[in-house]
């Protein structure tokens, strides 16, 4: 059975919070460099780039992480951005849903292969069934539920989170 737990206005309210906040936390920062997780999570990271750019105190530049997300040791973990321009900057990563943190801790470890001024995590849906050792800095909502429940987060022109 689905049971809503985010509608479309609650998303868009906790997205354009999420975006403050990282307004708020790099102020001193001329750009940062927003990589969302193939998916949901680039659609996520668009979402905020498009709020900051919006404000128009700091530059934000969007990236896709590609990898595989049920087996990311499996294939390469590739970015649809040159990472050079991303070197000593301030990186953003993106993902809809945190559960085990496997995704986020693989796609992680791309940033770590060149200098960085910090690497952030954004969720919107925060789980806290970590296996692997990810902590999440911003988080739109923290969810309590039972390994057997999913939720599953849509976005796009109607926007919802289910858990099921």
């Amino acid at each position: 059975m689905k049971q809503e737990i985010l509608s479309e206005i609650q998303i868009e309210q906790k997205t354009n919070r999420l975006a403050h906040q990282l307004i708020e936390s790099f102020c001193e920062e001329k750009e940062l460099f927003i990589a969302g997780i193939s998916g949901n999570g680039y659609y996520l990271a668009q979402r905020l780039s498009n709020i900051i750019n919006e404000h128009g105190l700091i530059k934000s530049h969007i990236a896709e992480v590609k990898i595989n997300k049920d087996e990311p040791w499996s294939d390469e973990i590739t970015l649809d951005s040159d990472m050079n321009i991303m070197k000593n900057a301030v990186i953003i990563l993106v993902d809809d849903v945190v559960n085990s943190g496997k995704t986020m801790q693989f796609a992680l470890t791309k940033f770590l292969t060149f200098p960085t001024k910090a690497i952030k995590t954004v969720t919107l849906v925060d789980r806290k069934h970590r296996r692997f050792p990810i902590r999440v800095d911003f988080v739109g909502l923290s969810l309590s539920t039972t390994l057997q429940e999913r939720v599953e987060v849509i976005l796009g022109e109607s926007s919802k989170a289910y858990l099921i």
